[in-house]
């Protein structure tokens, strides 16, 4: 093995309007400081379309556009609060003028906005290139097409590396308190646009280069980390949940580069990416690092040539791969690098030495802007470094992109990266998978929930999969499906990136000591939908590309109607069915009825959001009301709550402390910043008043345990497995009023279980007897405890009654993970509603 050394928010009902329309929106590892807490702000969550709904629309490249495209931006008002001031560099109301001017000045220069951040703030995507005319304009976009869905053809067309413009891509400012990336890129924009050198001439005549100059405006005017949302996007990628990432998913789309960066800070010496172990396992591993590794080393020099000196407070470039055992790895799909990949790029994320912000952003104005400006020269040598790069080994970049297109195309295994390319590289860096010969998405019966396969199917189409709807029954892999069914046939050019969303993923808990963020994910087995999986055999399937998902939503019957709670969609119905006043009864089969619904709203309800309504067996359960929720939680959570439909208001210690209204609440989520020992007594009381008129609590994780203890609710200890355990897991549902048709799956980070129940506490959900880990990374301690093995078995969903009556649900899973295993809301959803019941 190498040796590598180890260095508040008011939150809107998100109002549906159906009647007035029956005529159908924390700290990360690598940094040892918190997210800044926000001033409160309305949270939005972009109800039509979905997150991942619909084939994304092409942001103003067409090919039968000519170069340049310009726009002109619209000009925000001057901020002076605006944090990137104080360090010496743009802020974000002076970007647009810039660009502005720049398309003015110069031909080469155009512009364009490819999304609107949660506070309305523009994104731009900036391309730089020589002039095209339209007939060239499409031949560019012809060649693109032929290298990724043509790639044996493309193979051989030798004209292809000689006239093809070689994309670049670079990424600035994700983390919106790591400025200087934006910075650097706009630098760049502005020489190459006004440059006279004739190099540079020739170079725009071969190269197509992309800025996103910020991909978080908002975090850049508040110095936060987080988006105006609350989230980290550079953890987003695979789940698209932010608007901010949809645009640049679909820009990379797009514009398919071979080179990637993604500007971040701070780590000293500047980090660059390639990675350690694990490695992806659905890259074509072998090509990529051919590339990542020279291009890395070729970064180091010009970062260190700069002449920045430890005298400077600049210690030298770490590469991981070559520096570091384990710890920085590009295993899960969520970072932004990592999932360009599946695009056919060689992405990197870049790490500028010098911290300017958190604790260090009070240091003296003349300081911070001297670390400002030197991580701006390294950022800019970076992305400098990257284009000589391209330009030199274009030929074999494109050469090797169109291979990656071409194994997926034709169904080849992965090649086995080995020493013969570089001495680095050992057997720790060795992944590969084998990818099955299809994925089925069945309709009909056998489908658990339609409007969670419809997602899906969307999702992957947004994502640039390839995906077929069956217009004839067809058979595969020994089972029978009907038309309607959804194939995603594994020979296709993006098929690690399929893989990589469908598959179960992999244990990999034996193969290194520790990770980065996330080891397991998989939307086959965590957003509701029934996947199965075709390991080999012909597929013969008669149908029609998929460019959205066909409608789902249907009124079955007339009458007394039911509506089934599996998914968000059903919560987001049922929330807008109690906003039009239709009466609602709930039953503790996971349904609710609607005895008497007017036929329009229900046509309307089941038309938007994609739900079936079916008629009810029985017209016999509890009323109910639309349910109000007083939430102390983190952003992700809270924007989870809202995408299903429910009217929150956030609170914590401090805001029950000042006298919070309970009136109108009807259940209280406890999961972070809220600590029952912390309440003045006549918090306490007003916890109490409500508790006994008939309020519920749900909680999840240690915050919420310690509560129920504190707080005297139910009878059960929590026990804590490993912290830095997570992944996908298995487990056994009771089939009560939580987890009736509940997947076989959820989500675990820092996992729990819990113990000594009470007679008055009933298991909902307990971990899988068979070995709960499907996919990620739990160890036991060294002493043995808080692993899989001590999981077996053990609850992880319990629910019961307090002394007072008051409904009481217990999570020791992570069912709204990052707004991620959307499968696993509906467990929240109906908690929430039965708590209060």
């Amino acid at each position: 093995m190498k040796h590598r050394s180890r260095t508040t928010v008011l939150i809107s009902a998100l109002a549906v309007g159906l009647l007035a329309a029956v005529t159908p929106a924390a700290a990360d590892p690598r940094d040892d400081h918190p997210v800044r807490e926000e001033a409160p702000r309305e949270l939005r969550v972009d109800r039509l379309p979905d997150p991942g709904a619909g084939k994304a629309v092409a942001t103003g490249r067409g090919v039968d556009r000519a170069f340049p495209r310009q726009t002109v931006l619209a000009e925000p008002p001057a901020d002076p609060s605006d944090a990137a001031i104080k360090l010496g560099l743009v802020p974000y109301h002076e970007i647009a003028p810039t660009l502005n001017e720049l398309q003015q000045a110069s031909d080469r220069v155009s512009a364009e906005v490819i999304a609107q951040t949660a506070r309305g703030r523009d994104v731009y995507l900036v391309t730089v290139t020589s002039p095209e005319s339209p007939g060239e304009a499409r031949r560019q976009d012809q060649m693109r097409r032929r290298i990724l869905d043509q790639a044996a053809q493309a193979a051989r067309d030798a004209s292809i590396p000689k006239r093809y413009k070689a994309p670049l891509f670079f990424n600035g400012n994700i983390h919106g308190n790591e400025f200087e990336g934006a910075d650097a890129n706009l630098r760049v924009i502005e020489d190459l646009a006004t440059s006279s050198d004739p190099a540079v001439k020739s170079l725009l005549d071969r190269t197509r280069l992309y800025f996103v100059v910020s991909m978080n405006p908002d975090g850049r005017v508040a110095n936060t980390r987080a988006n105006g949302n609350g989230f980290d996007m550079n953890r987003d990628f695979i789940t698209a949940s932010q608007p901010e990432v949809r645009g640049v998913r679909q820009a990379l789309i797009d514009t398919q580069p071979l080179v990637m960066l993604d500007l971040h800070g701070y780590v000293n010496g500047t980090l660059i990416e390639p990675t350690t172990p694990p490695h992806g396992e659905n890259y074509e591993y072998d090509l990529f690092i051919k590339h990542a590794y020279p291009n890395g080393l070729a970064m180091e020099e010009a970062v260190n040539g700069l002449g920045y000196t430890p005298a400077d407070g600049v210690q030298p470039v770490v590469i991981p791969f070559r520096d570091w055992d384990e710890g920085w790895d590009d295993w899960p799909p969520i970072f932004t690098p990592q999932y360009a990949a599946f695009h056919g790029t060689v992405s990197h994320t870049i790490e500028i030495p010098l911290r300017v912000n958190n604790a260090s952003y009070n240091l003296p104005v003349a300081e911070l802007r001297r670390r400002s400006a030197i991580n701006t020269d390294i950022a800019e040598a970076a992305v400098r470094a990257s284009i000589a790069y391209v330009d030199e080994n274009r030929a074999e970049l494109i050469a090797d992109q169109i291979e990656i297109f071409r194994r997926g195309a034709a169904g080849e295994a992965q090649r086995v990266v080995g020493p013969d390319l570089f001495p680095e590289i050992g057997p720790e860096d060795v992944y590969t998978t084998d990818f099955p010969r299809a994925y089925v998405i069945p309709a009909g019966a056998d489908q658990r929930s339609a409007v969670a396969a419809a997602r899906l199917v969307d999702h992957l189409v947004a994502n640039d999969v390839d995906v077929e709807v069956a217009t004839k029954a067809f058979s595969a892999g020994g089972r029978a499906y009907p038309a309607g069914s959804h194939v995603v046939d594994m020979h296709q050019p993006k098929r690690g990136l399929a893989n990589v969303i469908l598959d179960e993923g992999t244990d990999i808990s034996d193969r290194v000591d520790q990770m980065y963020d996330i080891s397991g994910w998989s939307l086959g087995l965590l957003w509701g939908a029934t996947v199965d999986t075709v390991e080999d055999g012909d597929l013969s399937v008669v149908g029609k590309p998929v460019v959205v998902a066909g409608g789902t939503g249907s009124v079955e019957g007339g009458g007394a109607l039911e509506l089934r709670l599996d998914d968000p969609k059903d919560f987001e119905a049922l929330n807008a069915l109690l906003e039009t006043g239709t009466e609602v009864q709930w039953t503790d089969q996971g349904s609710v009825v609607l005895p008497a619904p007017d036929p329009a709203v229900a046509a309307a309800v089941a038309d938007r959001f994609g739900v079936v309504l079916r008629a009810a067996a029985s017209v016999e359960g509890t009323p109910m009301e639309e349910t109000v929720v007083a939430a102390a939680a983190p952003a992700d959570e809270l924007f989870a709550l809202a995408e299903m439909g429910f009217a929150v208001q956030q609170v914590s210690t401090a805001t029950l402390n000042s006298g919070f209204d309970w009136a109108g609440v009807d259940t209280l989520f406890v999961s972070s910043g809220l600590s029952y020992t912390g309440l003045t007594p006549q918090a306490r009381a007003g916890l109490a008043g409500f508790l006994a008129s008939g309020g519920g609590v749900v909680t999840r994780g240690a915050t919420g345990a310690t509560f129920n203890q504190a707080a005297g609710l139910l009878t059960a200890s929590r026990v804590a497995g490993r912290t830095d355990a997570n992944g996908v897991v298995r487990v056994d549902s009771s089939g009560g009023p939580l987890t009736a048709r509940a997947t076989p799956h959820t989500f675990v980070s820092g996992p729990s279980w819990f113990t000594g129940l009470g007679s008055e506490v009933s298991v909902e959900q307990a971990y899988g007897t068979d070995g709960p880990l499907v996919s990620g990374h739990w160890r036991a301690r060294p002493d043995g405890s808080g692993g899989p093995d001590a999981a077996r078995g053990q609850a992880v969903v319990i629910r019961g009654e307090d002394e007072t009556g008051a409904g009481v649900v217990m999570f020791g899973s992570e069912p709204l993970y990052r707004a991620h295993p959307k499968g696993q809301y509906a467990l929240v959803g109906r908690a929430l509603v039965w708590a209060t019941l």
